[in-house]
């Protein structure tokens, strides 16, 4: 039986970070197909190094959305971040394109014709998970490790500092007692900076929002509260370390506190079952933990490509479920149609609402009225309760 007294640590990367500026680029050319084709199906992916774009890729869609617009939307999404160093410049990088239309072996395993229904788009394992450690029902390391980020480069971009840079991480260490957070005994926040300032004077620009992210009384002792530990950190983003688009899985997901299926998301069309069935999952799982079924919940799904039913679902609530975990399934199952065609219909998935995802977190957001962020509601709960009734 594992120890409920322990200590666990998540991380995140800002918008700034060389993989992040990836995923955003390639989010942000998924919602402008759908912007124009709510059925478009994209998959990009993007590299970044010093003053350089590269795109790659299959897409099925509108042919406004050609390699000029697709090197716009990367400037800007570049530039929105705020990018403007020698380095790395929206306005001066250098852009190539590979992206080229979708195979038609794939398409002819994914489109619905007959009487057969749409299938998945590729064959994989899909986790999603709650846990009522945070408000968001999301693991507390994770969260705060966002906060703390995102908090950051609000007062960026909002010139209140202008000392920061656009690249930064972080990283939040929880004791556990009885299973519960109850204080942070480390973090560690390592930020891009501009060069006529020290690292004292750093330290002190980051300590506000480390503060006001965490509990009262749980900030780290002196020793363990860690900024910059490397020391200056001017060269940063892509100029000084090449970026890929879904290298962050655990970043985007559940900072470690539960499994990751084999696919990243950023870059993909929700036939892609690696990002609506991860979706599917955690809406559900949240949806068990918020109806007070169980304090904590990961569920997987299995998809094989072609095949629009799941092949596998699995619940498991670590022992703190009020019914039984397998009573789950069938009700789960009743309660939301698991199919592709079902998950993008049922969530929603079918609209731009993508590039927001793409920078702290796909999980523990708040739902927007555009449909963003669709799997973090909890209009399931009294549905799922009334089946087990």
């Amino acid at each position: 039986m594992a120890s409920s007294d322990y200590l666990f640590t998540s991380e995140s990367v800002s918008e700034g970070h060389p993989d992040k500026v990836c995923d955003q680029i390639s989010d942000a050319i998924v919602d402008a197909f759908f912007t124009l084709d709510p059925y478009s199906r994209v998959a990009v992916e993007t590299l970044t190094t010093t003053n350089r774009v590269i795109l790659a890729g299959e897409v099925r869609g509108p042919a406004e959305i050609n390699a000029d617009k697709m090197e716009s939307l990367a400037r800007n999404v570049v530039r929105r971040i705020g990018y403007e160093q020698d380095g790395f410049h929206w306005k001066n990088l250098d852009f190539s394109c590979y992206v080229h239309e979708q195979s038609a072996h794939i398409a002819q395993g994914v489109d619905a014709s007959g009487n057969k229904d749409e299938g998945a788009g590729d064959q994989g394992i899909m986790f999603g998970f709650a846990v009522n450690e945070t408000p968001e029902l999301m693991p507390a390391p994770l969260m705060y490790a966002h906060t703390i980020l995102r908090k950051m480069a609000e007062a960026r971009h909002k010139g209140e500092i202008s000392a920061f840079g656009p690249d930064a991480k972080s990283q939040v260490t929880l004791r556990y007692r009885n299973g519960k957070p109850v204080g942070a005994t480390s973090v560690v926040v390592s930020t891009q900076h501009g060069e006529n300032i020290t690292q004292d004077e750093v330290r002190e620009l980051v300590r506000p929002f480390v503060e006001a992210t965490l509990p009262e009384g749980w900030m780290p002792p002196e020793s363990e509260f860690y900024v910059n530990p490397t020391g200056a950190f001017v060269i940063g983003g892509p100029d000084g370390d090449a970026g890929l688009t879904g290298r962050k899985i655990i970043v985007d997901t559940y900072g470690g506190a539960a499994p990751h299926g084999g696919g990243a998301f950023s870059g993909k069309d929700p036939t892609k079952v690696d990002r609506s069935a991860a979706y599917a999952a955690r809406y559900l799982a949240k949806n068990v933990v918020a109806a007070g079924l169980a304090d904590k919940c990961v569920i997987q799904l299995s998809y094989a490509i072609g095949v629009s039913k799941p092949l596998s679902i699995f619940i498991d609530t670590y022992g703190t479920g009020r019914i039984d975990d397998d009573r789950l399934e069938p009700v789960l199952q009743k309660v939301m149609d698991l199919s592709p065609r079902g998950i993008r219909s049922h969530l929603g998935l079918n609209k731009p609402i993508y590039e927001r995802t793409a920078a702290y977190g796909h999980f523990g957001r708040e739902p927007d009225e555009d449909g963003g962020f669709s799997w973090e509601k909890t209009d399931l709960a009294e549905a799922i309760k009334a089946e087990l009734t």
